[in-house]
């Protein structure tokens, strides 16, 4: 994720800003990829925070447009909870929209988004079918997210974590419409047409298969193609935003092909995920140094980089599929 130029002032602005420094009101528009001074913003602004402008006055921002279900407000944390999410999923769509992914110029359709909070601890089913996106958003809860990565014995769980895997879902979907695409998907990935329900409950039951990691991105992506394809496409993005946040941030390293390389366009998979997994293994360096948990926890094998560099490449496609 870039970091922003100030329209009003001097100093930078992150992602999820409101304001400047000097309290100036402003907000991102995903189009220009900019944040400016002027209305007209989000109708969600006050109530969970958006920043992204809207087309018209009392509108929804084009990322808050696509959430058909709101949480139930009566829910214990349900709207800080939701304004979390909402912030992860914004943060995603701006991701695929280096490859013009949802832009008002990709001809698709939008994923539909349906934001779900628990009573009583009862976890919220979360997925895709058929365009439409399910989240748990009280999983933007560190404590109630911690618990479940300890549960699943899951490395690394997040709510953009979330949002790129689910979404993944949708892509795959929007791709599938392509026989080129499925050709080669099931060349690489297998045969999806495999039952999802039994495949998942012989994963819940019987986990994953000893050699995993030589041939998958993490355990769960062993259960079933599907699963395969929302795992090693979240780790692209994942790997992607890395790279960019870290040129963004002005750090340099001998590793970085040139100063002013752009990650998104990168066209090489190989050297994106050679200097990602490099700035991966320097920043976990760093974190144990705080008693902190790894950044990116996974070793990538052959297979791996070889679905990595599929994925890439239909991503960098982006909506129009050339």
């Amino acid at each position: 994720m870039r970091i922003f130029d100030n329209p009003v002032g001097a100093g930078p602005l992150y992602f999820d800003n409101l304001a400047t420094a000097e309290g100036t009101p402003v907000a991102y528009d995903p189009q220009a990829r900019a944040f400016i001074p002027t209305p007209p913003f989000c109708a969600n602004r006050a109530r969970i925070n958006c920043n992204w402008i809207a087309p018209a006055e009392g509108a929804f921002c084009r990322a808050c447009a696509m959430t058909a279900l709101a949480p139930d407000p009566s829910l214990e944390d349900a709207i800080p909870d939701w304004g979390e999410t909402e912030l992860a999923k914004r943060w995603v769509l701006d991701n695929l929209g280096r490859w013009q992914w949802f832009r008002p110029e990709d001809p698709g359709a939008r994923p539909v988004f349906h934001m779900l909070a628990e009573a009583n601890e009862t976890p919220a089913p979360m997925g895709h079918g058929d365009g439409v996106v399910t989240i748990s958003v009280s999983e933007a809860n560190p404590v109630v997210r911690t618990r479940r990565r300890e549960a699943l014995g899951e490395p690394y769980r997040t709510m953009i974590g979330h949002m790129r895997h689910e979404i993944a879902h949708m892509l795959w979907w929007r791709l599938s419409l392509r026989a080129d695409f499925m050709d080669a998907f099931r060349h690489l990935f297998g045969d999806e047409r495999a039952d999802y329900g039994e495949a998942l409950q012989r994963h819940y039951n019987n986990g994953p298969p000893a050699d995993w990691p030589q041939r998958f991105i993490s355990s769960y992506a062993s259960a079933h193609p599907h699963e395969d394809w929302a795992e090693t496409t979240a780790h692209l993005l994942h790997l992607t935003d890395i790279s960019d946040s870290f040129v963004s941030s002005g750090l340099a390293a001998d590793f970085v092909p040139t100063p002013n390389w752009h990650p998104y366009a990168e066209v090489d998979t190989a050297r994106l995920v050679y200097v990602a997994a490099e700035i991966a293994m320097g920043i976990n360096h760093v974190n144990r140094s705080m008693g902190l948990s790894d950044l990116y926890p996974f070793v990538l094998s052959a297979p791996v980089h070889e679905k990595l560099a599929f994925v890439h490449e239909w991503l960098r496609r982006g909506a129009q599929g050339w």
